[in-house]
Formats: C-alpha cells, structure tokens, sequence
C-alpha cells in the first residue's frame, strides 16, 4: 500500500508511465489498446483522474503486464518515495 502522504493515484500513475515508455508505446496507442480515450489515459498517468478497477485492468492488458505485476509494482515504487 502506498505511503499515506502519497496518493494511489500518483503511483499508478509513475509506474504505468515507466510501463509504458519502456514498452516504446505512446498514451495514444496505449489507451487505443485499453480501450480509453487518449485523454482519459493522459489523465491517469499525470494523476489527475483515478481510474476504475475495470479500466486498470484494460490498462494492465495493454501493457502486457498482471494486475499482480501492476500492484507490486506500485508497492515497490511508494517504498522508494518514503
């Protein structure tokens, strides 16, 4: 779980954008293949929406990545910003 002076929002958001960018995907072929629209997709890595469990789903899919990856991935990048 993240720090309590960290939002879940912000971490999801880092680490859907290293995801993505080591990945070589843009936000708009990412969100195409998540089924969002490219500003809702921009929205959540920048942290400035929080997204429904079904849409972190569809984003985790298109990062070819488990939402057990997506999770200890948000764990392990709030344990660093403490």
């Amino acid at each position: 779980m993240p720090a309590p002076d960290q939002p879940v929002d912000a971490a999801l958001a880092a680490v859907l954008r290293r995801l993505r960018e080591a990945r070589g995907l843009s936000q708009e072929a990412t969100a195409q293949a998540a089924g969002v629209s490219l500003n809702t997709y921009s929205r959540i890595e920048l942290a400035q929406a929080s997204p429904t469990w079904p849409t972190v789903r569809a984003i985790a899919k298109a990062l070819d990545v488990s939402m057990a990856e997506l999770g200890a991935a948000v764990d392990a990048d709030s344990a660093r910003s403490r």
